[in-house]
């Protein structure tokens, strides 16, 4: 007896707005992450320093592909960074 799977809820698309929202923290994160890897690098002990390195990369790529996803949708790099600074003043 084969059993079907039946959703609850409906799942609503994001508007495009809560897409752009998604994007910009997705960036901050990324770029939060890239001066984490930075500094830990900085101060790796030997045995940790391939890590680093390769956390660093990763973290550049990703940033690249996400600001360039940012361009696309129109979103400029200024409006991130206004919104990184006023959202490190606030919280």
């Amino acid at each position: 007896m084969e059993e079907g799977y039946q959703k609850e809820n409906v799942i609503l698309d994001k508007t495009e707005e809560e897409k752009k929202i998604e994007l910009i923290v997705s960036v901050l994160k990324t770029k939060r992450e890239l001066e984490l890897a930075n500094k830990n690098f900085e101060t790796a002990e030997a045995g940790l320093v391939d890590y680093y390195v390769y956390q660093i990369k990763a973290s550049k790529s990703k940033l690249d592909f996400l600001v360039n996803k940012a361009k696309q949708r129109g979103i400029s790099l200024d409006m991130i960074e206004e919104l990184y600074f006023r959202r490190n003043r606030v919280g």
